[in-house]
Formats: C-alpha cells, structure tokens, sequence
C-alpha cells in the first residue's frame, strides 16, 4: 500500500476537537502581546512538571489583556486549522481566565464568539466552543459555568468540558454542575484518564454522562472500563505528544493508541496544547503514519470519528464525510 505524504494529510478533512484556546496561540502572537506590556515572554515549552506547565499556561493569560488580543487569536487559530485541514474547531476555554482584563465571563464568550463568525466567514472552518469547568475551583463556580454553556447553547456554545487534575479533584465533585445541562444538546466532554487511571474514565462516563473523553487512554488499563467505552459509543480525544511530554506515558512506544484502536474504540486524534508541545493536529496525524505505522484506513477512520462524534453543524459532516471517502480512494490508488 502506498505511503501517504505530510500534504496528503493536509489534504484529509478532520475535525479538531480538544484544543485549549489559550494555548493554541502562536508563539510569535504572544512575543508580540509581551512586547506591547514590556514584559518577558513566557516560553511555552520550558516547564518540568504538570505544575509548571501549569503556571506557564497563567503566564500566557496575564497577556492576553484585550479584545483586539482575543480577536487575533481566534482569527489565527481559524487559520493555522485551515491550513492543517480542519473543517471544524471544538476549541475549549475556562472563561474565569479573563475576568482581570476582559471583564464579565459572558462579555469574554460575546467576544470569542463574534471573533469566531468573522473567522469562519474568511477561512471556512467552522467553530463550536467547549466551556470549562476548572476541577481547581469550587463546585459552585462549576455550577455557575454550566448555566453559562445552557444559555448559549445554539449561539455558538455546543459542549461542556473539564479540565485540570483529576488526580486531586473526582469527577464525583462536579455530578451537580453537569446536571445543569440535562435536557440540552451539549455535549460533555470531560478530562480523564490522563492523570489517574481508568476509574476516572468510568467515573466521567457513569456520573457525568461523557459523551467524549478528553484523553481517556489510561481507559486501556482495565478491559470493564474499555468495554464500557465501547458500548456507551465515547470517544477518546487523544494527544499522543501531549501524552508523552506530560509524562503520562514514558514514550511513544509505551503509547496505548495502538492498543485503543485494536480494540476498536472510537479516537480521535487531537493536539491538546500546541504552543506548548510544538505540535498542531497535521503533525499528530503525521505521527499516527510515521511513529506508529497506521496505514490511510485507519488515518481516515481518526478523520471520520472525529467528524461524527462532534457537534459540527449536517451541512459540514455532509461536505466533510464524502471528502474524508475520495481522500481513502486517492490514497489507495
């Protein structure tokens, strides 16, 4: 079977689906914002430990300041998806983050969401954002979140996430902020499986009702937990690179993603913070090919997955799907 090239990849429609708006600024953008406030710039890629990586992620924020700031980013991150083949952007934002310099949480989602319409008209790529709850903060800030992502559902808003460390802070801690959100067509796409093991992947799906788990490899751990994957239909957003440079597995090839897809969970391929891992979505699809020797069926089944078990609009899975079908046909010619 022939190989396929890095443009081929390019090439294959996917959908972008745990990606931190923070972090998927570039490197450049945030010198320049640093530049304006005469401050240092944070290097996005010096940090040890989770804790470090962390704090690095608050750095970025405290120069984030403005409108025009978040403008800029969301018209870039439309951008560089584009250009990486994307059709559609679940970007995710903790809102809470922006309160110093933008103001109201609603005021911060008003901007993002403007930002992405312009966006979308001038690159194509269609964008629905995941509000985070942040596992660091009380349940009653969680609750107040929630509420937030039920208001706007239909006005550019489509899920519910999770994030930080599911180590310290249970999925058991947010059961009433996501019952917030019964009733509605979001989506819930919780952290696990990351940095505890598979019980927080059940967890996540038995008590928050997951749709999508962000990571969840960790769920390979325990073959209960990989059926209950299977059989309630989640998909694991995964970030092979993130995985690694977090130290959630020691290397690529103690990486369970060969072990997930020959268990035939759903995955899609994802590249989480890429400011921080030098890396974007075309290159974890580039290393799916190379590090892991996935052939174009299973590239383009990362592609369709990603498509079906998001919130993109029929109208996109209508272009997208058939696209991602010729892609396969002309790889296997």
């Amino acid at each position: 079977m022939p190989e396929t090239s890095p443009r081929d990849l390019r090439l294959l429609p996917k959908a972008h689906l745990h990606l931190h708006f923070e972090e998927s600024i570039r490197q450049t953008t945030l010198d320049e914002f640093a530049l304006e406030l005469g401050r240092p710039t944070p290097r996005m890629t010096d940090f040890t430990s989770f804790i470090e990586f962390d704090e690095l992620c608050q750095a970025a924020v405290d120069v984030m300041r403005t409108p025009a700031h978040l403008i800029r980013m969301v018209g870039e991150m439309a951008e560089d998806a584009a250009a990486q083949g994307c059709v559609w952007i679940e970007p995710a934002v903790w809102l809470p983050l922006h309160r110093s310099f933008i103001g109201a949480d609603e005021q911060t989602l008003e901007i993002l969401i403007d930002a992405s319409t312009t966006a979308t008209a001038r690159t194509g790529v269609g964008i629905g954002w995941i509000l985070a709850i942040n596992r660091n903060e009380s349940p009653a800030d969680a609750v107040v979140q929630a509420r937030i992502a039920a208001r706007w559902e239909g006005r550019g808003v489509v899920g519910l996430g999770l994030h930080n460390d599911e180590s310290r802070f249970p999925a058991a801690d947010f059961v009433d902020a996501f019952a917030v959100i019964d009733g509605t067509g979001l989506l819930r796409t919780p952290h696990a499986g990351e940095l505890a093991g598979p019980d927080s992947v059940r967890a996540s799906i038995e008590l928050l009702g997951a749709n999508r788990i962000q990571h969840g490899i960790r769920a390979i751990e325990d073959p209960a937990v990989v059926e209950l994957v299977q059989r309630r239909g989640v998909c694991l957003d995964v970030c092979p690179t993130s995985n690694v440079v977090l130290e959630s597995v020691p290397s690529l090839a103690d990486h369970p993603l060969p072990a997930l897809v020959e268990a035939g969970v759903a995955v899609s391929l994802n590249a989480d913070d890429p400011v921080n891992f030098g890396c974007d979505i075309l290159t974890e699809y580039e290393l799916a090919r190379d590090a892991f020797g996935f052939g174009p069926e299973i590239l383009a089944n990362f592609a369709r997955t990603s498509l079906m078990a998001s919130a993109a609009p029929q109208d996109t899975r209508d272009l997208g799907l058939p696209a991602i079908e010729a892609w396969l046909e002309g790889a296997r010619a």
